[in-house]
Order: structure tokens, then sequence, then C-alpha cells
């Protein structure tokens, strides 16, 4: 069944859009059409957190709480959720316990940002029983605050603790979640000012569509497709929303290789990463915010292809593989080669990334990378990746990929060349630091410039292998 309504809950009770523009966002329905002026527009990039609002989703019989930016997800993308607004914590006059712990420990002062936090602080206390400093400083790395400071943010959420957690949305679990499965699973199709917004219910579906709009932007989380209609001020014709597939939402392994749906959110894969990936975890920990985690994918960041994609040197070290689906068919692509050119890729008009295949190596040591200007929720300068096979102190194989320092995501392959077949040494290092300048002709743009970007490729190299040599981390200052 397709409908072109969009049901979501909202105050307990079941609400409707009725052909909605796909490119409208929820930040702008949220002020402009409920009137909810609470949630604030910032920077409209998903880079600030005060438009942050909270969506439940119905999982297993259970609510999921996620913060996430409303400046960038578009209205449809409501369908089948329940929508929670600043505005909806106090219950007959009396605040929440979040709201309580802001003003108790004077968490505000010109209040610009208050909500968002707020929101952030919602979720955090939904999805946990405690609160440890790591979590708070996650649950709120995605809001900015230029007056308060975050000390005063950070001792409220800590007050939380002593809380008994039975608040109004606790006692009202039932009827949301008995509203949330009146919504029944139906594909989404919008006809709006000739622009068009598809969210289908499967793979099956995403291919019929696709031989039909074989131009359509494919989006799960939108983080980056987005800005073209909050910064660039331009319409998309026709959009196709993968994250109603429930097919494309997982995480499977083997003895070969972890496998990662296209609408897996990162927030899920970045959990699950721990283990095998121990950095992989960590950089992920470091992609921009939970708000933007709990809904982007690894597929998206391929697909984008932007050059300071975090995940894309990660993965190109890993030798991963990417599943191409379309027109009946499957391929599978390897990662390398995959970019052809700044924001281009070999994906063709009708075809879709399935999923990604990343391999354990169980031999091998993996480490990456990260330098930005601030810790989190910031964009890479530089991000590398290294993935060797070290046996007596010799090299048998390896991989390097840098982000940040081409106009594509790549591999360092005269760097690589150096090392195969090589002990460990100072020489050798010194000529694989001198050969990055022979693989990478870096830019100087916003973020870094050219020299500071070649002399930290160099650095974050003699890195590594002095963490391998020493069997140790070694901190540095981002």
């Amino acid at each position: 069944m397709t409908s072109d309504i969009v049901k979501f809950v909202y105050q307990n009770k079941i609400c409707e859009i009725k052909n909605p523009d796909p490119n409208e966002t929820l930040l702008n329905y949220v002020r402009a059409k409920l009137k909810k002026t609470g949630t604030k527009e910032g920077c409209a990039e998903g880079g600030c957190g005060a438009c942050t609002v909270v969506v439940g989703e119905l999982i297993k019989n259970n609510i999921s709480y996620k913060a996430i930016n409303s400046c960038i997800a578009f209205v449809p993308s409501l369908e089948g959720k329940q929508l929670i607004l600043v505005e909806d914590l106090t219950f007959k006059g009396e605040l929440h316990p979040v709201q309580k712990a802001m003003v108790n420990y004077h968490g505000s002062q010109c209040g610009f940002c208050t909500p968002g936090f707020v929101m952030s602080l919602f979720a955090m206390y939904k999805n946990f029983y405690s609160y440890k400093e790591e979590t708070i400083k996650d649950s709120i790395q995605g809001n900015l605050c230029r007056c308060t400071g975050y000390k005063p943010i950070v001792e409220a959420a800590r007050s939380l603790n002593s809380d008994n957690k039975n608040d109004f949305f606790r006692k009202d679990k039932t009827i949301t979640l008995s509203l949330l499965k009146k919504i029944k699973k139906r594909s989404i199709k919008i006809i709006h000012n000739n622009k068009k917004y598809f969210a289908p219910k499967s793979v099956n579906e995403l291919n019929k569509i696709l031989r039909s709009e074989p131009g359509s932007k494919l989006i799960s989380g939108g983080t980056d497709v987005s800005l073209i209609v909050t910064k660039e001020r331009k319409d998309i014709n026709s959009l196709i929303y993968l994250n109603s597939i429930a097919e494309l939402d997982y995480i499977k392994e083997n003895n070969k290789y972890i496998e990662v749906g296209a609408s897996t959110p990162l927030i899920k894969f970045e959990s699950f990463a721990k283990k095998y990936f121990p950095d992989f975890s960590q950089i992920l920990k470091r992609y921009g915010s939970v708000q933007i985690r709990n809904v982007c994918t690894i597929a998206g960041n391929i697909a984008t292809a932007s050059p300071i994609g975090d995940t894309l040197p990660l993965l190109l070290a890993l030798d991963s593989k990417i599943i191409v689906k379309g027109k009946n068919k499957t391929k599978i692509l390897s990662i390398n080669g995959f970019f052809t050119n700044y924001r281009k890729t070999r994906l063709k008009k009708g075809q879709f990334i399935h999923s990604i295949r990343i391999p354990f190596l169980k031999k091998n040591i993996f480490k990456a990378y990260k330098i930005s200007k601030r810790i989190d929720d910031d964009i890479s300068s530089v991000c590398a990746s290294f993935n060797m096979e070290i046996n007596k102190n010799k090299i048998k194989k390896i991989r390097i990929a840098y982000g940040g320092m081409s106009n594509i995501p790549k591999r360092a392959f005269n760097c690589e060349k150096i090392f195969v077949n090589s002990f460990l040494s100072e020489k050798i290092i010194s000529k694989a630091k001198r050969l990055l300048e022979k693989d990478f002709k870096p830019i100087t743009d916003a973020r870094a410039t050219k020299k500071y970007r070649m002399e930290v490729a160099k650095n974050l190299l003699e890195k590594c292998f002095l963490e391998v040599k020493q069997k140790k981390s070694i901190r540095i200052n981002v």
C-alpha cells in the first residue's frame, strides 16, 4: 500500500500531514506549522545542536529515543515515529527532571542553545540508567554554547543520576506504543509542486522506483544531501528515503568479514566495531555528533565521496568491498578505485549501495587517526589509516590511506611499496615520509594549509610506527 500521507505520533495522538513538501525541513515545520518556537535554528547544517528534537521509534515492542538535528531532517522522515519537542517535556506545569537540573545548576544564560541541550540530555535520560562522564560528554558533543560554558551543563547532567527516571513519558509508554503500532507500515509516495519523495519498504520496490526515477537522490540520514536545500537554497526534485527498508538495516559477521547494511545508523556500527577495530570505533566517536550518527550511515559516507569523509580512508586501508545493486543485478566492487574524482564514484544511475563488507584480518595491526581543530563534532584536516601484517619485525603487507590530502580519499601507493618486505627502522620511515610527497598534493583551504597537511600526514605515519614498535599508544593533542 502506498500513501501520500505522513503519519506520526505527537502529544499522545496520531497526526497526519497530507502531501507535504519533500524539501521542507522538520525544523521549519515545527516552528512555522506547529508554532512551537522553542526549537531554534542556528547553523542550518547539523553542526550546533540548537535545533535538536527527539524522535521515538518502535523497536521490538520498545521505544528507542534518538536526538536528531531537525534543521537537516525532511518532514516525510517523520513517518511512523514519535515526535518530542522541548515544549512537550513539561507536564501539567511541572518541569521535566532534565529541565529542573538545568535550572538548579544554572545551565543557561542567553537561552538560545538551551532547548537543544535539554533535548540531547532528555535522549540520554531515556536511553541510559546511569550517566558516566563519557556518556554525558558524548550526549552533548553536538551542542554548542557560547556564553554559559559547559561545566554547569555537565553538572546538571551528573545530578540526574539521583533521579528515579519515572517521568510521564514512561507512564505513557503503553499509550505511545499502542499509537505507534496503529500506524501501519506503508510505502510513501509524494508529489508536491513537481518535487517527488519516495519511501519504499523493500529492496524490490526500491529497484522499481530507480528504474522509473534513475536521477533521484538517495538519502538515509541526509546529513550531507540536505545541505543542498538548507545551504545552497536549491530544490531536490526527487528523493528516495532508504531508512524505511528494514532489510537494509543490519550488521552480520562470519569468519571472513563484517557486513553492514546501507541504512544501518553509524552509531550502531560504532558500538559493534569496538570489539574488532577499536581505532575505527574511536574515529566514529568523533564523527559529527550523536545527532548525526543517529541517522547517518557508512553507505551514505561512501556515496557522497567527500575527500574528508572520516570512514573512507579506514575502509580503503581495510580493503573493504561495496555491494552494489540495481536493475536486478548485484556487483561486488572494491573500494579501491571506487572514487574516480572529487565527489564522483563508479556508482551509476539506477544503482544503489546495498551493503559494505569489511574483511577480518586477524594477523594485522590496524591504526587510524583523525586530526581536526577540536575533538568533537568537527571536520578532519587530515585522517590517516594504516593496516599492516608484520612478522618478526618485517612488514609483509601494508595498506596506507589518507583523507584530506587529495580531491578523493586515497591510498599512499608509493609509500606502501617501500615498506613491503622491509624491517621497521628510522631509515625506512624517513624514506616513506618523503614518498608521501609523491603520493599527495594537498590543497590549502579553511581547515588547513597544504604545508600543514603534509607535515601532519608525515607525523601520523611516524606516530603509527612508533606505536607499533613500542606496542602502546602515543597521545597527541588535536
